[in-house]
């Protein structure tokens, strides 16, 4: 037995999420359905997290377990050949047999695009939050330290959501604009790990201060007040990316290579 661990890139727009599903197409079952073709046995893959249908990946990690001996380079060409073209396995390793990608990260790394600017481009529709009105980046930055640190993120939970505790653990939070597309301006968060739609939820009150709709002083009592009725709407999922998933203990934004492993470059 094989314990194979998978990065996974994918564009989420015509998916319903990562997670297997009765109806509909989703990441999980694609992939799924494509590795038992070149394998020949069932696989089940344990991910590193769940995005939510239309929400994209630039490193999803991924695991399963496998009798095959087909050499990692050959199955990687393989999978890449077979998958659409909306998914892509970026990298492929041997690990561990106890191995697991969702209770062995250490921390993951999202990031969210707000494409600001008073026409829209049809180009980033599909990867980016488009709001045409000026946004404050001074002032939706000076909310930044809310969100930083253990703290009970109640108030930015998905409604009706059934969890044991709504308290995470945020190492970092940065506000600034994408190098090269000045209109486009990039949050980017780093968790232990997030309530669903927590993400989402920041953005989406972050915007309303940056509209002047919504103070930082008020932000902060939305915060305190552990309540989610009181927050603003989510921001659309199209512009919400899985940046990265690291299991080594190490500060957020350092990466680094283990194992046996075939990489696409």
């Amino acid at each position: 037995m094989r314990n194979l661990k998978l990065t996974i890139a994918y564009d989420g727009t015509n998916y319903l999420g990562w997670q297997r599903q009765k109806v509909g197409p989703t990441i999980q079952g694609v992939l799924e359905e494509t590795i038992a073709r070149l394998v020949g046995h069932r696989v089940k893959l344990r991910a590193a997290g769940r995005t939510d249908a239309g929400v994209h990946a630039l490193g999803q990690v991924a695991n399963f377990l496998t009798t095959s001996k087909m050499a990692l380079p050959d199955l990687h060409r393989a999978l890449n050949a077979l998958l659409p073209k909306d998914i892509a396995i970026v990298k492929i390793e041997e690990v561990p047999i106890k191995f697991n990608a969702q209770y062995d990260a250490r921390y993951k790394t999202y990031f969210y695009q707000i494409y600001n600017h008073p026409v829209r481009n049809p180009i980033w529709r599909l990867y980016s939050w488009w709001v045409p009105q000026k946004l404050d980046l001074e002032a939706m930055k000076a909310c930044l330290p809310l969100f930083v640190g253990q703290k009970d993120f109640a108030s930015f939970r998905k409604v009706g959501s059934d969890i044991k505790t709504t308290v995470r653990t945020v190492f970092r939070a940065e506000l600034k604009r994408a190098v090269g597309i000045a209109s486009m301006i990039r949050f980017e968060i780093s968790a232990r790990g997030f309530l669903r739609y927590m993400v989402r939820n920041i953005v989406g009150a972050l915007v309303e201060v940056g509209l002047g709709r919504l103070s930082p002083e008020e932000l902060a009592r939305i915060f305190e007040a552990k309540d989610r009725s009181l927050a603003p709407p989510p921001a659309p999922p199209q512009g919400l990316f899985l940046k990265k998933v690291i299991y080594e203990k190490r500060r957020p934004g350092r990466e680094g290579k283990t194992g046996n492993q075939s990489e696409a470059t």
